[in-house]
């Protein structure tokens, strides 16, 4: 009996070796994704209140919805490294902050990026090697950048033109995937991983 618990446990190391060995360049893109998605976090977080600060309560809301969002896009990415036996580590993201238009113009460029760059290829990465978990976290977070973008977008049209009051104040972020609304009801179930709607988070103020 003793013999072949060890015979598994060792046939169990061997695929898990072998499981990771076969996706190198998605946990390299993994953790890559996990320490870009936490910076952005802290960064949008810092961002709201810059926002606050400046009395311009509708892009307080929206940065804290978009951290928020962020957020949950890097423990998705955490989940799956850990799931293929890597480890994540702690770091102190750095940043500027300065005034809100600034953080927009921004923030906009890092989504940009994301979307038309990084993620495209990260997914493809995670195709090639047949990472299904990797693929998912990467599309949520992609589709939802695509989200972010519009979002900032709009909200650096609506400064130019001196009409904040004008961009929405309640959001919605969807804590299984990231996805973000912008309206004050969204769809009954998130249309990326179907959660219910009364599981989203609502940020309002």
């Amino acid at each position: 009996m003793r013999k072949k618990r060890m015979l598994s446990l060792i046939f169990m190391i061997v695929l898990g070796l072998s499981a990771r060995a076969g996706t190198e360049k998605t946990m390299e893109n993994l953790k890559a994704a996990y320490k870009g998605e936490s910076a952005a976090s802290a960064k949008y977080a810092a961002f709201s209140e810059q926002a606050r600060k400046e009395g311009l309560l509708p892009l307080a809301i929206m940065f804290a919805a978009t951290s928020k969002s962020e957020a949950v896009h890097a423990l998705n990415h955490k989940a799956v490294i850990e799931k293929l036996g890597g480890k994540v580590e702690s770091e102190s993201p750095q940043f500027t902050v300065k005034t809100t238009k600034e953080n927009l113009d921004d923030a906009i460029k890092g989504e940009n990026y994301e979307m038309m760059t990084m993620y495209p290829e990260f997914i493809k990465a995670a195709r090639d090697e047949n990472a299904t978990d990797a693929l998912k976290s990467f599309r949520w977070a992609m589709e939802t950048e695509k989200k972010h973008f519009l979002i900032y977008t709009n909200a650096i049209n609506a400064l130019n033109k001196n009409d904040v009051k004008s961009l929405p104040r309640v959001y919605w972020v969807c804590p299984k995937c990231g996805n973000t609304y912008d309206q004050a009801k969204p769809e009954e179930k998130c249309a990326f991983c179907y959660t219910s709607r009364d599981k989203f988070i609502k940020f309002d103020k």
